[in-house]
């Protein structure tokens, strides 16, 4: 068992309806020991890809990919998922459906931040349907970027985003992968990776 596992199995709390809480380390309240720690496991994982850019979407995947930029000594750009008067010029855009919030968003990110000479890195804190990594896949390849890999702190194995974007032919590193859970017995089983 990794060091994300333990904290999801000490602190985790299982939920109807496949929701898994992590709220008290991850994405609302941070370990920030433990978010540098999840930044350097992907600096390891992928210091075979020359890394330009770390991308995520706003707002849980920050603090992951604010730490694996840092690892790289790279710029890290999030897609915003709305609009304001502060943001000029050309856009990417994708419209991405959330597991957790239940709805659909456009997410944006300037054409000045996203070219052809970068090589990405998509990092996010959970995958469950894979719709928003899709959304930033999207947005790298309009931008003529390579998608040199994909870092998600936690999968949800049981649901089909990993074996999707796994199926496309990237390079996805999931920390932990949730095989099952149980809200009644409040019992989570990871993969053997």
């Amino acid at each position: 068992m990794n060091f994300l596992e333990e904290r999801i199995m000490k602190d985790g709390i299982v939920k109807e309806g496949n929701v898994l809480k992590v709220d008290s380390f991850l994405n609302h309240q941070m370990d920030v020991a433990l978010i540098d720690e999840i930044g350097a496991e992907f600096a390891r994982r992928f210091a075979g890809e020359k890394i330009t850019k770390v991308l995520t979407i706003e707002a849980s995947g920050i603090a992951i990919a604010y730490a694996a930029a840092r690892a790289f000594g790279v710029p890290m750009v999030f897609a915003k998922k709305a609009k304001s008067i502060n943001i000029d010029g050309d856009m990417y855009s994708a419209e991405v459906e959330s597991f957790t919030h239940k709805n659909k968003n456009m997410v944006i990110v300037s054409k000045k931040f996203l070219s052809a000479e970068d090589s990405v890195l998509i990092v996010d804190d959970f995958l469950a349907n894979g719709c928003a990594l899709q959304g930033l896949i999207s947005i790298t390849e309009a931008s003529g970027a390579t998608v040199a890999g994909i870092g998600i702190a936690i999968e949800k194995g049981f649901q089909y985003g990993g074996r999707s974007i796994r199926n496309l032919g990237y390079h996805l590193e999931s920390l932990a992968i949730v095989e099952s859970m149980d809200p009644e017995t409040k019992t989570i089983v990871f993969r053997a990776q």
